[in-house]
């Protein structure tokens, strides 16, 4: 194995503590259903496994791969790097940039942008591949997800003392 990528824990937490400051106060409405609870930690535990996502660089090939657990539901890939002809770019909905490694046949394999050490990865992608990664950047800077964290924190914050303060019948 040359390198193990992981999503990156500050995403990872972010994301997990938005889906929390969101969905918590659903349990508290009157009229929740009693199987709530259940569907929120059942959601809680799939995205949990989605931010478990790897990739794995071997000498003979780039794997994206899940928790065994969730391999039922996301399957993640295998390409070969000989088998890498380009890298192309393509916009999102929002306006950003994702790329795509093509294989021989044609077959795109989205390139993974959220994890630790991204410019590493790219690095190896360069240097087992041939392909110039020079203008290759993350999707989302650091800074827009503590900005998320931030407001994920004060949301959880509100939600908490709304909870506290509401009339105890």
């Amino acid at each position: 194995m040359l390198d193990r990528f992981s999503i990156s824990p500050l995403i990872r937490f972010t994301l997990l503590l938005l889906y929390v400051a969101l969905l918590l106060p659903l349990l508290f409405l009157p009229q929740s259903p009693s199987w709530m609870g259940l569907a929120l930690v059942a959601g809680g535990v799939l995205l949990w496994g989605a931010l478990g996502e790897q990739v794995i660089l071997t000498e003979a090939a780039i794997e994206l791969r899940y928790p065994w657990w969730l391999r039922w539901l996301r399957s993640g890939w295998v390409l070969p790097w000989a088998e890498i002809v380009a890298l192309r770019p393509r916009t999102t909905g929002q306006g950003g940039l994702v790329y795509y490694l093509v294989d021989r046949a044609g077959n795109g394999y989205l390139l993974p942008m959220r994890m630790a050490g991204f410019a590493r990865f790219v690095g190896w992608v360069e240097k087992q591949t041939g392909i110039d990664t020079r203008d290759v950047r993350p999707l989302a800077q650091p800074w827009m997800y503590v900005i998320l964290l931030t407001f994920s924190f004060i949301l959880l914050l509100f939600d908490i003392l709304l909870l506290l303060s509401r009339p105890h019948a």
